[in-house]
């Protein structure tokens, strides 16, 4: 089966198809180009529906979108559901300069003089599938984690140099081959494939 992939990130493509190839070679990933102003939505399976709705009004072919937030429990979920917006913006160093100051403030605050650093964060990705664009079926995938001190590594890409999963000493950035096997992405693209290989009726495209 063709399977599109709608989207504008050469990066998040290349991670996409490597676990195609890895573990559902006998479906055919391409590449969709596309190019679509998100709607603005705390809520990462609405962004991703009303893209894939676009996406499959293009195409006429089944197709997925996906969309990825990072949650930084002390900075209130932010950047969230604007991460990719934030990340061009501001990028990683804007990022740990925003948790520094959140930092300095809770201990200048005299109810938080015992708190301990929090950097925890969260990866969640959504994957939406349509056939025939009227049904979509939602894939989450997330992997918890911590914010390090600093920019750490080269490889990957956006937040990649600053995220440590947990359990884990390096970034993303650090150990590549890590975030192939357990990242928000791979997790949920892996719960897609699962559906294409049991659920999906093949019957009902064409």
């Amino acid at each position: 089966m063709e399977i599109y992939f709608a989207t504008s990130n050469e990066n998040k493509f290349a991670e996409a198809r490597d676990i195609f190839s890895a573990h559902a070679p006998s479906h055919t990933l391409k590449h969709f180009q596309f190019l679509h102003n998100e709607i603005r939505s705390d809520d990462l399976s609405e962004i991703a529906e009303e893209a894939a709705t676009v996406a499959y009004s293009k195409l006429k072919k089944p197709v997925f979108v996906e969309d990825t937030g990072l949650f930084i429990d002390a900075l209130n979920g932010f950047p969230g559901t604007y991460s990719g917006w934030v990340q061009k913006k501001i990028g990683n160093k804007g990022i740990l300069k925003l948790l520094e100051s959140e930092e300095t403030a809770d201990k200048e605050s005299k109810s938080s003089e015992k708190k301990e650093k929090n950097r925890a964060a969260r990866f969640e990705t959504v994957v939406c599938f349509t056939a025939d664009g009227k049904e979509f079926v939602n894939f989450r995938g997330i992997c918890e984690g911590t914010i390090a001190e600093k920019p750490r590594g080269v490889s990957g890409f956006g937040y990649d140099p600053i995220f440590i999963p947990a359990g884990h000493k390096k970034t993303f950035a650090e150990n590549i081959e890590l975030k192939n096997k357990l990242s928000h992405r791979y997790k949920s693209i892996m719960l897609f494939i699962e559906y294409l290989n049991n659920y999906y009726d093949y019957g009902s495209v064409g």
